[in-house]
């Protein structure tokens, strides 16, 4: 085999994430040594101890793409790990029995819809219920839910969240303008989202649903940190769509998520087939049954598929969910029984 670049090893390191991480080893600064001489490679890495629990797998993936990407026939790869700083955080859901967090890997697998008539289903099993929007850059209940006041404050400053359908409700979509966009980054981003979690008049809730911005970055994991307590005592759910793409992306919130030692309550496969109103034929567009079985491959438990409804769609954009609108319909006894399953978990 001929001699390889120190360029090809790069551009493989480059492209590379760790599981639950949103930038590559490159940008986390992780090589500490790369000695490159003919088809030999020796690599030394240096991550976050939050990272090793996945080094196996880190190690085969990086060693294959080395050798079928950069051409390296000798390969020594070594980890170092520094351990990761304590994180001094505050409960900000102190009144919040059960914390659940609805993430996705990416966007448009229809999160938001899953998060609010889950919320809804929760709320008319007789549980008090709340759903917090946290997609600071594009928050969408406002539509989902037919609000369009903002909310009111109390003497101390603090935000009294609106009830709508039997749900406490809080978005920033209530305290923005609909075309103002949102252009925080970083720090800024993360500091705005723990303020916007802990100054919500909550009251004592049975459960809070958490729609979580799309993706695996630090705003997620700032989240996270700082309900950790109440989240514990619930879990996440990731939403994805049948197709095997999307389940890839949906993987890294899984990943995010047993990085950060959070129980997964389960996974839901969204749009797993539409069933034509006209005729009753079921038409598996996406596919069909791909996040079942990978659920099952993963040792994670499966809450159920929810079919693409024109109804569900009409109900998001005109302000009252499908299960609140329609409760006897197919999609909403798939989150009805969502809801009851969590219930039991919960012991409510």
């Amino acid at each position: 085999m001929g001699k390889i670049s120190r360029a090809a090893i790069y551009d493989v390191l480059n492209a590379f994430q760790a599981p639950g991480a949103n930038a590559s080893l490159v940008a986390m600064k992780a090589v500490q040594r790369m000695e490159v001489e003919e088809d030999r490679v020796l690599l030394d890495l240096r991550l976050s101890s939050v990272f090793q629990p996945h080094e196996a797998v880190m190690r085969q993936e990086l060693e294959t793409r080395l050798r079928e990407r950069a051409g390296a026939a000798e390969l020594t790869l070594r980890f170092a790990w520094e351990r990761a700083p304590e994180v001094e955080t505050v409960n900000l859901l102190p009144t919040v029995k059960h914390c659940v967090v609805v993430g996705s890997g990416k966007g448009g697998v229809g999160k938001s819809t899953v998060a609010a008539n889950l919320a809804c289903a929760l709320a008319l099993k007789g549980l008090k219920t709340g759903l917090l929007d946290m997609d600071i850059h594009g928050p969408s209940m406002g539509m989902m839910f037919g609000v369009k006041d903002g909310p009111e404050g109390t003497p101390e400053g603090r935000i009294i969240p609106i009830e709508k359908f039997g749900l406490k409700l809080m978005s920033m979509g209530f305290l923005i303008d609909d075309d103002r966009p949102v252009i925080w980054r970083g720090p800024m981003l993360n500091k705005a989202l723990v303020q916007f979690l802990g100054d919500v008049e909550w009251g004592d809730l049975d459960v809070l649903v958490i729609d979580l911005p799309p993706g695996t970055g630090d705003v997620q994991i700032s989240l996270v940190q700082n309900a950790k307590e109440a989240i514990q005592k619930g879990g996440a759910i990731v939403v994805s769509t049948p197709q095997d793409v999307a389940f890839l992306d949906a993987r890294k919130a899984i990943s995010l998520f047993q990085t950060v030692e959070l129980p997964i309550l389960g996974i839901v496969e969204n749009m797993s087939s539409f069933i034509c109103p006209s005729c009753h034929t079921e038409t598996q567009i996406f596919g069909h049954g791909t996040v079942k079985a990978a659920a099952a491959r993963m040792g994670l438990p499966f809450l159920g598929e929810v079919p693409i409804d024109l109804d569900l769609r009409k109900g998001g954009d005109e302000g009252t969910p499908l299960v609140v609108g329609h409760p006897e319909s197919p999609q909403s006894q798939v989150f009805l029984g969502m809801a009851q399953e969590l219930k039991d978990r919960f012991k409510l």
